[in-house]
């Protein structure tokens, strides 16, 4: 290649992302912190960052499993279902309790059809006790067990249409990495606030010293230019231009922000964990994956079908519950 070509090539415009990379681009723009939105040609910068972290919240949508019916019936036959509620009524108490499953009623789109999906998130929690156990022909009092029980149960993004679900899943998803990314921003700040704070102490503490001993005047000194070097380091960091660069890295590696883990267990009708394999036909395996997002809280996260007319009434009943409480 000659050296007008090379030139040629190193000032032709870069080609223009397609729509959808384009319109996640302009979205995380508009969601980091100001800081960064003061660096130069961002969009350039960032388009095939973008385009990875779409690829990758894509594919952990993709990868949850269901939708899988919620309901009394299915607390009854599905082992998962069984283990994600205590109660049967308690699928009714979600129900009803939920704003996101209550504004998605109050919206026409509602009534597209019977049902609706979401996806259904709880907390896993397991905890130890001693209980009753069969050992052989024996029962013995004061067994180790160890419980699995979920909490928080929750449902997000809630649709009659399954794909609609799905993709405002994948926007949360990378709204859930943008909000790392702006914790990880606050966190420089507040750290540029305590060398701040520490290097105005050490250099008062010198200055009411007028004549300290050597040593000590020494370790004042060292303490001082290893203060002032931390906070050349962070505001070098905080500058708009590293600030996108880091950015960058970031949607590229997306994978300690955001992740799926497969998780199985065996457990009985009661939640008790089996760790030992058995022919127990009570002991059902459950399988699915949970999601580890940026506060480092794990959530079970399954796709889920709901009726829309037992949706209705679980919510038109917490609302009689509600109305009873205030006239009391």
């Amino acid at each position: 290649m000659s050296l007008l070509s090379a030139i040629a090539e190193l000032l032709k415009p870069a080609p223009q992302p397609d729509p959808e990379v384009a319109a996640a681009t302009a979205r995380v723009i508009g969601m980091v912190d100001p800081l960064v939105r003061a660096a130069p040609r961002l969009e350039r910068q960032l388009a095939e960052a973008v385009r990875h972290a779409l690829g990758y919240c894509a594919g952990l949508v993709d990868a949850l499993p269901g939708p899988i019916e919620i309901n009394r019936q299915a607390f009854g036959r599905d082992p998962l279902i069984h283990a994600l509620f205590a109660t049967a009524a308690d699928i009714d108490e979600m129900l009803g309790r939920s704003q996101a499953v209550r504004d998605f009623l109050e919206k026409p789109e509602c009534w597209a059809s019977d049902c609706f999906c979401a996806m259904l998130a709880a907390r896993r929690q397991q905890k130890k006790q001693l209980g009753m156990a069969q050992q052989g022909d024996i029962i013995r009092a004061d067994v180790p067990q160890e419980i699995l029980y979920f909490s928080d149960q929750t449902l997000i993004e809630p649709s009659c249409r399954l794909e609609v679900t799905r993709q405002r899943l994948q926007a949360r998803a990378l709204e859930s990495l943008l909000q790392a990314f702006n914790a990880h921003v606050d966190t420089l700040r507040r750290e540029r606030q305590d060398l701040r704070a520490d290097l105005s102490v050490e250099q008062a503490q010198l200055l009411h010293q007028p004549h300290p001993a050597p040593e000590r005047e020494t370790r004042h000194t060292r303490h001082l230019t290893e203060l002032d070097c931390r906070l050349r380091e962070n505001a070098e960091a905080l500058m708009p231009e590293n600030l996108v660069v880091t950015l960058a890295d970031f949607l590229r590696h997306p994978e300690g922000a955001l992740s799926l883990t497969p998780v199985s267990l065996r457990v009985d009708r009661l939640g008790i964990v089996h760790r030992e394999p058995d022919s127990d036909p009570q002991v059902q395996t459950l399988s699915f994956p949970e999601l580890t997002s940026r506060d480092r809280r794990q959530h079970i996260a399954t796709l889920v079908r709901v009726s829309r007319e037992e949706a209705s009434a679980a919510v038109q009943q917490a609302r009689d519950r509600q109305k009873r409480y205030i006239i009391i």
